[in-house]
């Protein structure tokens, strides 16, 4: 099977490493749809789930409309409370989940977005955490810490 070019917009880091998808981390994989993803992913992890799998480290999720996003109110329950979701949603024309949707819809969930990424050439990723103001224990649940910007919180931040 041929593997889709994955774009690199101005870093050299791998897909697996921007995404954040560590050796041993428990996955979520739904609607993803990508069968080049799972192939990458297993270079890493092999606890990869086809349903929201409790106490999930990572959860990517393809939303393909705005009513998808509800869903999210549910993967937070699912996910580590230092854990994260990827919501991927098609780029460019065409496309029907806006940024701002996903925002809105991370908000009402408890969540706040903290990074976007290039999963693909069709495909955007926004990461939504728990905001940290409602993490235990400092945001460290069983010790590990996914990687991102000091204090963990975005510009959109909704505490």
């Amino acid at each position: 099977m041929k593997r889709p070019r994955v774009p690199d917009l101005g870093s050299d880091r791998p897909l697996l490493d921007k995404l954040g998808v560590k050796p041993g981390l428990r996955v979520s994989m739904l609607n993803v749809g990508e069968d080049w993803f799972r192939e990458l992913r297993a270079q890493r992890t092999d606890d990869v789930h086809d349903v929201p799998a409790e106490g999930s480290d990572l959860v990517f999720f393809r939303a393909e409309s705005p009513a998808d996003l509800e869903r999210l109110k549910a993967l937070r329950k699912v996910i580590r409370e230092n854990g994260a979701v990827w919501v991927l949603r098609r780029k460019g024309e065409g496309r029907s989940v806006r940024e701002v949707d996903v925002i809105e819809a991370a908000a009402a969930a408890g969540l706040v977005d903290n990074k976007i990424a290039a999963f693909s050439d069709d495909l955007g990723a926004m990461r939504l955490v728990v905001r940290i103001a409602d993490r235990s224990k400092g945001g460290r649940a069983g010790g590990r810490a996914l990687p991102g910007p000091p204090g963990g919180e975005s510009p959109h931040s909704y505490t």
